[in-house]
């Protein structure tokens, strides 16, 4: 697969980082194969999680192909750079096709890059995991990469405003060990798993992020449990059960 694209905006991605002094803790990067096909499976803080992910692929010399909503591929400016970039866009009411593309992805070579929660956790803890990851290595044959990411909510999360111009902020970055999938394993068993490892690798990253917050209105990008103002589980469960209400009667009076 060419990639033309791909190379370029990774070295601009590079040079605001630079810019911006963005600091990076990358931990099991080499854990990330330098060959084959995987799932690499990633919690969800921030818009800009695809890139830091992508970012952690970097020392294998590897190039992560995410499975996004299709309103990203449509919009004017991004949608050519997903296209080039050969990401694989997810029509949520016909998801066969983007299945069967990141299938047949994984089989000839790729790693392809997906969050198991589907949407960004308002709470900044784990939200309940979907199968498709599981299902699609098993499918493909292939090994599921856990990792998470953690600082780039406080950059750009749902919300709250932007701060892309913020300077200084860090993130850390954890790989874990690749979780081999048995075509024959109930995905609900390799999810429960993948869920497993993915909180640990999740506590490493937040005990060890080295940031706190300065004032009292800055707890917000930490959990409850650590102390933070974040929504609670349910009340950030309610809150996207109440955005999928609003979306759904948009759709259905447009």
């Amino acid at each position: 697969m060419a990639d033309i694209v791909y190379p370029p905006v990774i070295a601009t991605a590079k040079l605001m980082f630079r810019v911006l002094d963005i600091s990076f803790d990358v931990r099991g990067a080499e854990h990330i194969p330098r060959s084959g096909g995987a799932v690499l499976a990633s919690n969800h803080v921030s818009y800009l999680d695809f890139i830091f992910c992508g970012y952690a692929a970097q020392p294998s010399k590897r190039f992560v192909r995410f499975m996004a909503k299709d309103v990203v591929f449509k919009h004017r400016i991004s949608g050519p750079l997903m296209r080039g970039m050969h990401h694989i866009p997810v029509d949520r009411d016909a998801g066969a096709a983007s299945y069967r593309e990141a299938v047949a992805a994984q089989r000839a070579g790729e790693i392809v890059g997906v969050f198991p929660e589907a949407t960004i956790s308002r709470a900044f803890q784990l939200k309940t995991f979907k199968t498709g990851a599981a299902r699609m290595a098993a499918d493909a044959g292939v090994p599921i990469i856990p990792m998470v990411t953690w600082g780039g909510h406080r950059l750009w999360t749902k919300g709250r405003p932007k701060t892309l111009t913020r300077r200084h902020t860090r993130i850390m970055l954890v790989v874990g060990e690749p979780l081999p999938v048995d075509p024959d394993e109930d995905p609900a068993v390799v999810t429960a798993t993948l869920a497993e490892r993915m909180a640990a690798l999740l506590e490493e990253a937040q005990r060890d992020y080295p940031d706190t917050p300065t004032a009292a209105e800055d707890r917000w990008w930490l959990p409850v449990r650590m102390g933070g103002t974040a929504p609670t589980p349910e009340a950030a469960a309610a809150m996207d059960e109440a955005e999928r209400q609003a979306r759904a009667e948009r759709r259905r009076t447009a």
